[in-house]
């Protein structure tokens, strides 16, 4: 699957433009400054979670932690995203704790896998309603994406919006997602415009 294909994916599973797209594409040259506390170790370990909830093993595909997609998060995070967005990605990860303290009286990655899906639910709802309320900024954004002087969204993101979408667009762009989640066949390859479908077939990779 190439770059273009998994972000359109991923905006169709996320019903909107997905953040930094335009940077993911041509390259991921923002001009965006380092932000070394994502690699801290815990960091990662603790965006693997949080990937791994939202995407987690099955018995057919390993899950999102297998493919490491913390470390793909963090790296995304500082090469593509503004200013602006690394800075509300960082504080996210504080504010998904304090989330799990206010519901559960314990930090995310003390929470049982249960708790764990039940908190993400509940602030997937809260992303949504806030990309919601603040869809008029963002389509006035996408207007002046490309000025010269465009120095990023008028409002940020919602800190997990950006996690999800990072999550399915590292996974399935991974050698994991690529080959066990989905049907991969290497390219190049023979054309057949008439492969049998059955219903819950994976969707192919490639």
């Amino acid at each position: 699957m190439n770059r273009r294909d998994a972000i359109g994916r991923v905006a169709l599973l996320m019903g909107g433009a997905v953040i930094g797209a335009e940077f993911f594409i041509s390259g991921c040259k923002s001009g965006a400054g380092k932000v070394e506390d994502l690699f801290v170790a815990d960091n990662i370990a603790f965006l693997n979670e949080v990937a791994d909830t939202i995407l987690p093993t099955t018995t057919s595909s390993p899950g999102a932690k297998a493919a490491n997609v913390g470390h793909f998060m963090a790296l995304m995070v500082q090469d593509c995203y503004w200013p602006k967005n690394q800075k509300t990605f960082l504080e996210g990860i504080s504010k998904l704790d304090d989330a799990s303290q206010k519901k559960f009286s314990s930090k995310f990655m003390s929470l049982t896998a249960q708790q764990k899906t039940d908190l993400l639910v509940d602030l997937d709802k809260e992303q949504k309603e806030y990309t919601k309320k603040n869809a008029n900024s963002e389509m006035e954004d996408s207007k002046h994406r490309n000025d010269p002087d465009f120095k990023g969204p008028t409002v940020a993101p919602h800190y997990f919006r950006m996690m999800k979408e990072l999550t399915l667009l590292g996974y399935f762009t991974s050698e994991i997602g690529a080959t066990k989640a989905l049907r991969y066949i290497a390219v190049p390859g023979h054309y057949d415009g008439n492969v049998p479908y059955k219903k819950g077939d994976k969707a192919w990779a490639t």
